[in-house]
């Protein structure tokens, strides 16, 4: 299995190797020993388009016998154009059909004595942290964006069947749960937030605020990510306070200019984002923000790039990524005037990120003489790579040990006093 694009495109790919392992299937840790590839495809932005097609044509080259899946899987013209020799394309969350083409070039003769299951599945991550899907699709019409028409509009999991995951993970020792979805506020928005009963008899609401208390009862850290700043999620922060979810949000706020924001069709109240962020903070100072944004939207000027940075300073943003606007296949933002040249959305990303990156830096040196508990991610000769509650896996920085880290495993949590800070990353010592 190559698994490409988001999170959530890994939880797909963990699904279905599941589903193949239960048959009898097993997995291959290298081309030449597979009697067949599966290539899980992500086609958000042209290039990321470009990496599937590569990463087919490698698995042809190397192997011969491919299946396509995954969100670039919703064009099978644009694949088989360039692979025409591929055995067979499916489109995002296809499980059947994935397995049925496996089922064709790979016949299941699955033996119930060799063929063992773990509980959980199986997992693409570190066994100490897992991610939990908790629905599909998207209602919004951001025009820049095409995974509405990709995925789908909004599909929520029964409270229940998440809540059932979650309790399997964590009995299996999964330290960590990072709840993920396209839009992980609106869950349960589709099925009016239901009520369903678990294994327990225990009713759960579809509605993120009960999820997050409900599974905040299991004992993990639970990390939300793709947050939308709706007005409900002030709800979460009291949760954070009482340390049953951590604080953290990550908000795609995308840009800062009402304008900008309009063109988008996102959300056009910067201001009021402001107001959200300080209310939030008030509640739990602690809490830490991670954002994306895109510079060089169709018809940006200098003066709503400047009113970006100005946002930035205002709002002090912990975690920050950025991306230079692309047209992507089938955006509505491609048809729209004034496209900014790519010389401009260069120097406005290095400007940007130079911003990003001082806050960053004047946060994490804040940090130096606290004590924070941390999870231990992995260990090798040289020390330890932790995670603080204030950054998730791939996407964050680290914490550092490299004293007294003898007899520590991945999965472990422990306590740590920061003795150094980075731009990104921190340095300590067990407490």
């Amino acid at each position: 299995m190559v698994s490409l694009g988001c999170p959530k495109a890994l939880v797909d790919s963990e699904r279905i190797l599941t589903r193949l392992r239960a048959e009898g299937y097993a997995i291959s840790p290298d081309y030449q020993g597979a009697d067949a590839v599966i290539v899980n495809t992500c086609g958000f932005l042209d290039s990321a388009k470009a990496e599937s097609l590569e990463a087919i044509g490698e698995a042809l080259a190397a192997n011969g016998r491919v299946i396509v899946t995954g969100c670039l899987g919703a064009e099978p013209e644009y694949i088989t154009g360039a692979h025409p020799s591929v055995m067979a394309v499916t489109g995002p969350h296809q499980y059947e059909q994935v397995l049925d083409a496996v089922h064709v070039a790979v016949p299941p003769s699955p033996d119930p004595f060799v063929d063992l299951l773990p509980a959980t599945g199986v997992k693409l991550t570190p066994r100490h942290y897992s991610y939990l899907k908790i629905s599909e699709g998207c209602n919004h019409k951001c025009r820049f964006c095409i995974i509405p028409d990709m995925r789908g509009r909004l599909v929520s999991r029964p409270a229940h069947a998440v809540m059932r995951e979650a309790e399997k993970l964590v009995e299996a020792g999964v330290r960590e749960l990072l709840v993920i979805s396209q839009d992980t506020s609106a869950y349960g928005v589709d099925i009016k937030h239901a009520a369903s009963s678990g294994r327990d008899g225990r009713e759960h609401r579809a509605h993120i605020t009960d999820l997050a208390r409900d599974l905040g009862s299991l004992g993990a850290w639970v990390r939300l990510h793709y947050v939308y700043p709706y007005p409900h999620v002030r709800d979460l922060i009291p949760l954070m306070t009482e340390g049953l979810v951590l604080p953290y949000l990550d908000i795609p706020f995308q840009h800062a200019h009402p304008e900008t924001l309009k063109r988008m069709a996102r959300p056009a109240a910067a201001a009021k984002t402001l107001d959200e962020i300080a209310a939030w903070r008030a509640v739990c100072p602690e809490i830490t923000l991670r954002s994306t944004f895109i510079v060089g939207y169709p018809g940006e000027t200098e003066e709503e790039f400047q009113t970006l940075l100005d946002w930035m300073d205002e709002a002090q943003l912990d975690r920050v990524g950025c991306f230079q606007y692309e047209n992507v296949e089938g955006a509505r933002s491609n048809a729209l005037p004034d496209h900014v040249p790519d010389e401009v959305k260069q120097d406005r990303w290095e400007r940007f990120m130079e911003k990003a990156q001082a806050i960053s830096e004047a946060k994490l040196a804040a940090k130096i003489g606290t004590r924070q508990q941390v999870l231990v991610d992995s260990v090798d000769a040289e020390g330890a790579t932790c995670r603080t509650k204030a950054d998730a896996p791939e996407i964050d920085g680290n914490l550092f040990i490299d004293d007294d880290f003898e007899g520590l495993t991945p999965g472990d949590i422990v306590t740590v006093e920061v003795d150094e800070a980075s731009e990104y990353d921190l340095w300590g010592r067990r407490i």
